[in-house]
């Protein structure tokens, strides 16, 4: 292949990467619809999470699977499945002592480990783009967090924060891993989560019935399958910090859907001021590391 060829590929490239990462970031956002959905009223609230949860991950990895070309096997998935486990354990339990939105956003605390990560361990050189976007998702977070911290429950938080740390995790193993088969990785993650969760369902007896299951599997087909494989993917042609950035466009839409489906609930719950300041903040960011600076730092 010629340079000049070589040239237009990567850049070309990397923009199919950004897009898969904002179509998974658009599919991901829309886990308020699902989870706010007055359909699931009638389930305790003190164990809807998990039970939410494992029926999530087993339609997830019901799409996945058949979408798996090859069956890989090597040491190096187990610290990822364990990750992603944990992660889902951690946020789950960030949900049940914290408010759902704070529980949201200490997760988002991922792209600000994934940067440090990906720098240390795989010498992925940030831009000064990548910096400002840091910069700008850091101040946006620390500023939504903030208002909404004080009060909250410190293990709740503390398993806010784990939650973040694993999500970052996540997105560098993956990273790791991109020369497997990335709907083999995804459904994997989303199989041992829904092994690890199905004890929990055993033991309180809740199955769904009637409309349920359609929303149960919109739920853990598109909002969470198809998306993971879409990131897994992305990451092959961009940094996992840029990707876990892009990312970022998940919770600022999160209320944007919920507003749109279930405004008119009794139980909606409009966000806080903070939230929007906040939300606009990261949008500067994104819009500076992609319309803004490029020079390589």
């Amino acid at each position: 292949m010629k340079e000049s060829e070589t040239a237009e590929t990567e850049p070309n490239s990397a923009w199919q990467g950004r897009l898969l990462v904002i179509a998974a970031a658009l599919m991901w956002s829309t886990s308020g619809f699902f989870a706010k959905a007055p359909i699931f009223d009638d389930w305790p609230e003190d164990s809807r999470g998990m039970l939410l949860a494992f029926w999530r991950a087993l339609f997830a990895s019901v799409v996945l699977a058949t979408m798996v070309r090859r069956v890989q096997l090597t040491w190096r998935l187990v610290p990822m499945v364990t990750l992603f486990a944990v992660m889902n354990w951690t946020f789950l339990n960030a949900l049940v002592y914290c408010e759902p939105t704070l529980a949201i956003w200490l997760q988002y605390t991922a792209p600000a480990w994934v940067f440090l990560i990906s720098w240390v361990w795989f010498r992925q050189h940030p831009t000064w783009g990548d910096w400002i976007l840091l910069f700008f998702a850091t101040v946006g977070v620390t500023v939504i967090l903030r208002a909404e911290i004080f009060g909250a429950s410190p293990i709740g938080v503390r398993y806010g924060l784990g939650s973040g740390v694993c999500f970052a995790g996540v997105m560098v193993t993956l990273r790791w891993l991109k020369e497997y088969d990335a709907a083999w990785l995804v459904f994997l993650n989303h199989a041992v989560t829904a092994i690890v969760f199905s004890p929990f369902l055993i033991s309180t007896g809740i199955y769904p019935s009637g409309q349920q299951w359609i929303y149960l599997a919109g739920f853990g087909m598109l909002q969470l399958g198809i998306p993971y494989l879409l990131f897994a993917r992305a990451v092959n042609s961009i940094s996992s910090h840029e990707a876990s950035g892009l990312a970022l466009l998940e919770p600022l839409l999160v209320p944007v859907w919920v507003f749109l489906a279930w405004h008119n609930s009794s139980s909606y719950e409009p966000p806080a001021w903070t939230t929007i300041v906040g939300g606009c903040f990261i949008l500067s960011g994104l819009i500076v590391r992609y319309f803004g600076v490029k020079k390589k730092i």
